[in-house]
């Protein structure tokens, strides 16, 4: 037995061009003076723990955002970003390490050292303006 064709679509019916997938709205617009400046906070306290005491650049943020993400997904969002960015540091100089006996880890660790100051600076005052910092 053959199975029935599907019919031809009529070439005169225009067809609807595919949509695109929705999108995230934008963090501007959606948040409070409270959520940008907790987003705000998770940044400069990974830059007050690395002028500090030297492990609170990962445990200050980990910390703010650990207590603040359920109040609001831009805090969510830019908790995650400022942790996830100094791991990636910490990784970077525990790298660095090993290539201090030549002088390609010295200049590694000055950059990442540069990294971890001027970074955290440009988040919050992104995240202080309500936008997303990657």
């Amino acid at each position: 037995m053959e199975e029935p064709l599907a019919p031809e679509p009529d070439p005169s019916t225009p067809t609807e061009p595919p949509t695109a997938p929705p999108t995230q709205p934008s963090a501007e617009l959606e948040t409070t003076s409270d959520a940008r400046r907790w987003a705000m906070l998770c940044h400069l306290l990974a830059l007050s723990g690395l002028l500090g005491n030297g492990i609170g650049f990962l445990l200050g943020p980990l910390v703010a955002w650990l207590v603040k993400r359920e109040d609001h997904p831009f805090i969510d969002d830019q908790g995650k970003e400022a942790v996830n960015f100094q791991i990636t540091m910490f990784l970077a100089l525990i790298v660095s390490v090993p290539f201090l006996l030549i002088v390609v880890g010295v200049l590694m660790m000055i950059a990442v050292g540069i990294l971890m100051v001027v970074f955290p600076i440009i988040g919050a005052i992104q995240a202080s303006e309500g936008k997303a910092y990657r």
